[in-house]
């Protein structure tokens, strides 16, 4: 009798030992792809700042206007002036959308004057 709870408590602490050295690996792993993904996101930020360095030099006013002198026979680039932009009165404007009610009105007033007689489903009118 008592035998049979002893071996069974017995193999209770087997598998909850088993389960937590399982849970202790499991976490080291995690722990493990956490701390390489840190060092990939920085690598990336630091190659992004380096990105953003050299967006910045190529993109000095004094470097894009000898560009654009250079390359003024093949381009035909001009300065940008304020008379090259519209103004806002020059937008078109939207089309005010239609009042459903209306539309009702006027089918209502263009069947009045038909005789008020409308279409079937066998193409044959109905009174």
């Amino acid at each position: 009798m008592r035998g049979l709870p002893v071996i069974l408590a017995a193999l209770a602490v087997i598998g909850l030992g088993y389960w937590a050295y399982s849970q202790t690996i499991q976490t080291q792993a995690a722990i493990r792809d956490v701390e390489r993904l840190q060092r990939e996101i920085g690598a990336e930020r630091e190659r992004l700042s380096v990105l953003r360095a050299e967006w910045a030099y190529l993109n000095r006013p004094d470097r894009l206007r000898e560009l654009v002198d250079f390359n003024f026979e093949r381009l035909e680039l001009l300065p940008m002036v304020p008379e090259q932009f519209g103004t806002v009165a020059e937008l078109p404007r939207p089309r005010p959308e239609p009042d459903p009610m209306e539309q009702l009105e006027g089918l209502l007033l263009m069947n009045a004057s038909t005789g008020g007689a409308t279409t079937g489903a066998d193409g044959g009118q109905q009174p």
